[in-house]
């Protein structure tokens, strides 16, 4: 990037060395904030007529912030929830040069005073029970693909892990020489948490390693996971993966596996079975890697069936008993016209 304004000086430092050393977010983060400020200069240069190496600090103001999001609506045709992430990457620039940079803070303050748009709640995606169990029958084990593919999507399910979680995993992940079963997975803001696994996980995980030779001192740090040329899968192989067997389960029962799905539906379904089996939210949030169970309580919110159990156990009946019998249903004259409609 050209660092002959102020604005290139302060991104770059902004990108390569406070997200990474200060914050310590984790790469894919880091791109995806990268991403934000390569749509908004290319909206300069294009909409705007600034080119890079006239972008500076003091042209970037709260309405030309306001103008670039309604511009990746309106013209990138994006979503409630893309204009919102590349607001929160502006802020977040933003709030660094409040303390780098003040003789904009005025501005700085104004562009802070944005709001990001609130969009419609989407419900959660996830399979019941038997829709996990339906997916999981799907892969050939007879084959060294497919016992891989088992070993992929069980992980998945049973540790509730993000897919960049799954992609990042390695060998000297899993401690499973002998109980308590764990693996540690890194999640966002390259923090880490242990996630305890079950014996049946285990069988197929054991097996899988065994037949790759991931047990050897050479391969601790070797993909979990990996492809035909020994790289780690990526983000649209492991959906590829799950998307095929997520057809071929909807031939042997439509019903069970919903239109759409991705590798978070797991996640997702991982965390709505914990909770309808009675697991405190605290757990399921230690488990998920979430910093607050505030994100939790979305599940909580979406499970109506718990929702109605919960109302029903509680419920006390005060209705009195001669209050049952509706007046109506004790006239007979109304009683017969009403069953004369019917014919």
């Amino acid at each position: 990037m050209n660092t002959g304004t102020d604005f290139a000086k302060y991104l770059s430092k902004f990108l390569s060395e406070y997200l990474p050393f200060e914050r310590n977010m984790s790469p894919n983060t880091i791109a995806a904030y990268r991403d934000t400020f390569v749509q908004l200069i290319g909206y300069m240069k294009d909409v705007q007529n600034i080119r890079v190496e006239q972008f500076t600090l003091d042209k970037l103001t709260r309405q030309r912030v306001l103008d670039f999001l309604s511009w990746v609506q309106n013209e990138r045709n994006c979503g409630i929830a893309t204009r919102n992430q590349r607001l929160a990457s502006i802020h977040s620039f933003i709030s660094y040069l409040q303390y780098e940079e003040i003789d904009h803070l005025q501005e700085w303050l104004k562009i802070r005073s944005i709001k990001a748009m609130k969009g419609e709640k989407k419900n959660i995606n996830y399979l019941t029970t038997e829709g996990i169990k339906l997916l999981l029958e799907q892969p050939d084990t007879t084959t060294r693909n497919g016992r891989r593919n088992l070993a992929l999507l069980a992980l998945m399910y049973d540790t509730g892990a993000r897919v960049q979680e799954i992609i990042d995993l390695t060998p000297e992940s899993l401690k499973i020489e002998g109980q308590p079963y764990t693996i540690r997975i890194f999640g966002k803001g390259r923090k880490s948490r242990v996630v305890p696994l079950i014996e049946e996980q285990i069988v197929l995980l054991k097996r899988y390693m065994e037949e790759n030779h991931l047990f050897d001192q050479y391969k601790l740090k070797h993909p979990l996971f990996f492809n035909n040329r020994n790289e780690k899968l990526t983000r649209m192989g492991i959906t590829y993966v799950l998307k095929t067997y997520a057809n071929m389960a909807r031939q042997v029962n439509l019903g069970l596996i919903p239109d759409k799905i991705s590798c978070h539906s797991l996640r997702h379904s991982k965390a709505m079975h914990l909770l309808q089996s009675g697991v405190n939210l605290v757990y399921i949030r230690d488990l998920l890697g979430h910093v607050s169970t505030q994100t939790t309580d979305v599940y909580a919110r979406a499970d109506s069936k718990q929702k109605r159990e919960a109302l029903e156990k509680a419920y006390v009946n005060l209705v009195p008993e001669k209050a049952k019998e509706c007046e109506w249903e004790k006239n007979q004259n109304l009683l017969n016209w009403l069953k004369g409609l019917q014919r």
